[in-house]
């Protein structure tokens, strides 16, 4: 081997460097564990101990915070924290840049659009779509009534066809999503969360957001989902509204039996005292003798601030209803037509009661003034020693607020602070207009309240709403539990490995052990050095990166004993074997195909699977480096000293030597097998269906681990009469978790739909939880926390729709590309079509084991994303044996003697792949089992996959791959045979 030298330099130069980068990692993690140490369990302790080293030099004069963004990063399923795909709503951008349009046309585009979106298909898209058809011709985009007006003055004119309109609306909305993701960029650097990973996923409109390490879930998506959209608005006072009131509850009266979902549960209660005008009191009061469907929702108690009525909190959305009815809204006053009706702030406590609002608003319905005004905000507290948020408006701002406080001090009114339609407070004026522009937000706040909305107010609102789509919570218990049995899992299987190579190749075992060590270092040491996360499905990747990497070092040695065999010197068989004729176009082409599905599921993977995917792909890049460079060191090394190398011990020496199976001689009963198989996988399939995870059918799950074990009919029974719809749950692991499925408002959006799933959770399995678990600690996750909530999912129907595309996609792309590679490798598509049959072959019967065993097996076997990882793993796998097989095929072709048959030829070839085969597969199979029964219960099934895959991929390497590739040559390719 030439420049031995530069490759000994590059080698300790570059393992050096991931031994700088992994102490990062080791220095982080033994600070984190003294603070935990210290707090004892005190989160706010530990926080301060951690805050105080954000100042001081703790190693090599980097401070705690430095050292920490320079470790490894890990996956939230190792680490624990939230994980959320945003979608900022596309159609809200577009409807505001129509300035809201009333076009018949174009607000019929919208409404198709939102339900015709076709799987990857942008909205945008779907919307041209849409108005194309509708219009027809008859309205153009840049209609004044659309597109040409004074928001888009200057960049849109009614001159202008659709095709130049569409351009401009395309960047006008992606400007918009940008914006989106730099508020959000903005509220999540000062929530103070350490590493975040904030994506904006291409042109979908759709923002990743990962928070390691964040433990507060409804404050996180109440950060993350508020418009912030402030508007300071006047209010009506009671005696003005009152009338109103009195005719709607009249109206509702002659049309209650016409209500489709009327309470008929109320509460009898007197009002007296609720409105502070005399006559008005008089004329309630005389409504008290019926049912009143507006009166008996109310509860008794006195305005004491500028609303005109405390409702029952469970009646909102019916009240909200009756008012916004159109023979309702009839009854107002001509001067009061435009008046806006909002409810104020609910408590995060148990407080049933809500109060409404009644605002003054107007023919544009704009606000007197609107939230961008504010220049700063800060959490503060007021007069009465309560948490507040004090906020600075500029120049104009200033002006409009001293006519606003003006106009409210003389007529004895309030404002009402409005943040994203809830009114937050509606403050007096006493003391005539207010100069200066500063003004406060007071109300029955928490501290963290006040600090994250002048989080968002600092930051900005949002162009268009953000609905989370799908979500991911993990417990850092659990986070920790996964790093327990995967790394002891590993740690067996890698010594399992390491012990047979030694084993079987003696010296020659040990320098591929240390080539094996130092690619592990090689991949852990630029997984820290370029910032990439260390997942669950990662370690699998460098699982299977060991058995591809030991598969390297077993077809160099096993061609080397090869030539040996023949009689060629020690020298001379190393050297062959290190050839492209030898042994390295086998391992190219068989690392290659494997790098086409870990690109593909790069490309199209998202979360843990593409953190599977780069683990993969860098593990294929050191496995070329290690495999052909640092064993051929040491192997050369041994050589300069003149030490025997035999790359065989006493014990393996005769192992799988001589073989002569006739392996073509079953092709036969091979293919009547495969059939059987595939017709029952088939017929499970299509008749008993897949367990398809709510990556695919859309839904929630939840992980909830119990004080003692749990019977999981009975919470399930229980849970689905709380949700009203049925909900399934399964023993997780051990029997004291389970695993909770729900679609329960799966596809509504907004922050108070999440709250009020995981409300109807913790009252559903209350009973089966200690009685001094509150709310709070059953969905907070936090260090050590072992009963509650663990984790928890959500994906929406539409992502569902779109990942199951994906996934799709994702496996037919690297068939069809290793098809091509194949061919072009091999010059010849009979390889290529023997290698695709076998792949489906292998895909088929491993999704049929998983139909028909998924309800008996004590694992989880749901069809999700991860499972798509490990089907495109076991094409990979399955192509890399295929590819090994067909390598050795092809030289046997090329040097087939003169009326030697065919099927000698191929079954010799086989033969001599059979030592490698069972070597590779062996070690694969047994790190693998050793994660199988030792590993974390999330990657049970995704390991079962890939382990079913490689016994069924090594099979049909052998028995379907090369009977195909045999059955199909040419006659041209059989001259010279006995046939």
């Amino acid at each position: 081997m030439q420049n031995k030298g530069l490759i000994k330099f590059f080698t300790i130069v570059f393992a050096l460097v991931c031994i700088y980068q992994l102490s990062f990692t080791f220095v982080t993690n033994k600070i984190e564990k003294d603070a935990k140490v210290q707090a004892n369990g005190d989160f706010a302790k530990e926080t301060k101990y951690l805050d105080s080293l954000s100042k001081i030099p703790v190693y090599l004069g980097n401070n705690y915070h430095e050292v920490r963004d320079k470790q490894l990063n890990k996956g939230l399923d190792l680490e624990g924290g939230i994980n959320v795909l945003l979608q900022i709503s596309v159609k809200d951008i577009i409807k505001g840049l129509s300035n809201n349009s009333q076009n018949e046309v174009f607000n019929k585009a919208l409404a198709e659009a939102t339900t015709n979106q076709k799987g990857n298909q942008t909205y945008t898209d779907a919307f041209f779509e849409a108005f194309d058809r509708l219009a027809n011709g008859s309205v153009k985009l840049s209609d004044p009534t659309i597109f040409s007006n004074k928001n888009l003055e200057g960049t849109i004119n009614f001159k202008m066809t659709d095709d130049e309109v569409k351009p401009v609306l395309k960047r006008k909305i992606n400007e918009s999503v940008v914006s989106a993701f730099e508020v959000l960029r903005k509220r999540i650097d000062q929530f103070g969360v350490t590493q975040p990973n904030i994506q904006m996923i291409g042109e979908t409109g759709r923002i990743l957001v990962e928070l390691p390490g964040a433990k507060d879930v409804d404050r996180i998506k109440k950060l993350l989902q508020t418009s912030a959209q402030l508007e300071f608005w006047e209010t009506y006072k009671i005696d003005e509204i009152g009338p109103f009131l009195m005719a709607a509850n009249e109206a509702l009266k002659k049309t209650e039996k016409a209500v489709a979902e009327v309470i008929t549960e109320t509460k009898s209660a007197g009002i007296d005292s609720l409105l502070t005008n005399k006559t008005s009191k008089d004329s309630v009061a005389q409504a008290k003798g019926g049912s009143n469907p507006l009166f008996d929702k109310m509860v008794m108690d006195a305005p004491r601030g500028n609303y005109i009525g405390v409702f029952k909190a469970k009646y909102k959305d019916q009240v909200m209803a009756y008012l916004n009815r159109a023979d309702i809204k009839a009854l107002v006053p001509a001067d009061k037509q435009f008046v806006k009706f909002a409810w104020g702030k609910q408590s995060d406590d148990e407080v049933e009661n809500i109060e409404l609002y009644a605002l003054k608003g107007n023919r544009e319905n704009k606000a007197p003034l609107a939230g961008g005004v504010i220049v700063e905000a800060m959490d503060a507290f007021d007069p009465m020693g309560k948490p507040s948020v004090s906020m600075q408006m500029n120049g104009a701002g200033s002006k409009a607020w001293e006519t606003l406080t003006e106009a409210v001090s003389r007529q004895q009114n309030g404002i009402a602070i409005v943040l994203d339609d809830v009114v937050y407070s509606a403050p007096g004026v006493s003391k005539g207009k207010i100069s200066g522009g500063r003004s406060e937000i007071s109300g029955d706040f928490t501290i963290n309240e006040t600090k994250d909305l002048a989080n968002v107010l600092r930051a900005g609102k949002l162009p268009a709403k953000a609905d989370i789509v799908q979500s991911e919570l993990v417990g850092p218990s659990l986070g920790q539990e996964a790093i327990d049995a995967g790394m002891m899992s590993f740690a067996i299987g890698f010594l399992l490995v390491l012990t047979w190579m030694v084993l079987y190749y003696g010296k020659a075992g040990w320098y591929a052990n240390i080539a094996l060590l130092v690619n592990v270092l090689f991949i852990f040491g630029i997984l820290a050095s370029f910032g990439a996360v260390l997942t669950l499905p990662g370690i699998a990747g460098i699982v299977l990166t060991m058995g591809m990497a030991v598969d390297a070092n077993v077809i160099i040695y096993e061609r080397a004993k090869e030539e040996l065999a023949i009689g060629k010197t020690l020298d001379q068989a190393v050297a062959y074997a290190y050839t492209w004729r030898g042994g390295m176009s086998a391992i190219v082409d068989a690392n290659v195909t494997t790098a086409i599905t870990a690109l593909i599921l790069y490309v199209l993977g998202t979360g843990p699977i593409k953190g599977f995917a780069i683990t993969l792909l860098i593990g294929i890049a050191t496995t070329m480096v290690t495999a052909l460079f640092v064993a051929r060191l040491f192997i050369d090394w041994s050589l300069n000293r003149n030490d025997k190398m035999s790359f065989s011990t006493s014990i393996s020496k005769n192992w799988f030597s001589n073989l002569t199976i006739d392996f073509l001689k079953y092709k036969k009963v091979a293919y009547i097998f495969s059939g059987i198989l595939i017709a029952i996988s088939l017929f499970s399939i299509f008749t008993k269906g897949l367990n398809q995870g709510i990556d695919f059918v859309g839904g929630r799950t939840f992980q909830v681990r119990f004080e003692n074990s749990i019977k999981a009919n009975e919470v399930a029974a229980d849970l689905s009469k709380e949700f009203g719809s049925n909900v399934e749950a399964k023993v997780f692991g051990k029997d004291n978790q389970l695993k909770i499925t729900t679609k329960y408002r799966v596809d509504e959006e907004g922050e108070g739909v999440d709250k009020e799933v995981n409300q109807k959770l913790f009252t559903g399995l209350q009973k089966y939880l200690p009685q001094d678990l509150t709310y709070e600690k059953f969905v907070t996750i936090f260090d050590g926390k072992q009963i509650g909530l663990m984790q928890a999912s959500k994906v929406t129907p539409t992502i569902s729709n779109d990942i199951k595309t994906s996934s799709f996609w994702a496996v037919l792309a690297s068939l069809a590309v290793v098809f091509l590679y194949l061919m072009i490798s091999f010059r010849k598509w009979q390889f290529s079509l023997g290698a695709v049959v076998a792949v489906v072959h292998d895909t088929i019967v491993v999704l049929g084991i998983f139909s028909l065993f998924y309800n008996i097996l004590p694992f989880n076997m749901e069809i999700d994303q991860a499972f798509i990882a490990a089907i495109l793993t076991v094409i990979g796998y399955s192509l890399n044996d295929t590819v090994i097989v067909f390598d050795r095929v092809r030289d046997y072709l090329r040097d087939r003697k003169a009326g030697e048959h065919l099927d000698a030829t191929i079954n010799g070839a086989l033969n001599t792949t059979l030592t490698r085969t069972i070597n590779t597969s062996l070690t694969t199979l047994v790190v693998l089992l050793a994660i199988l029964l030792f590993g974390g219960e999330t990657i049970r099934g995704f390991i079962f996959a890939i382990f079913v895959g490689i016994l069924v991929g090594t099979y049909s390497s052998w028995f379907i791959a090369t009977p195909i590739l045999r059955d199909t040559l040419s006659k041209s390719d059989k001259l010279n045979t006995k046939e």
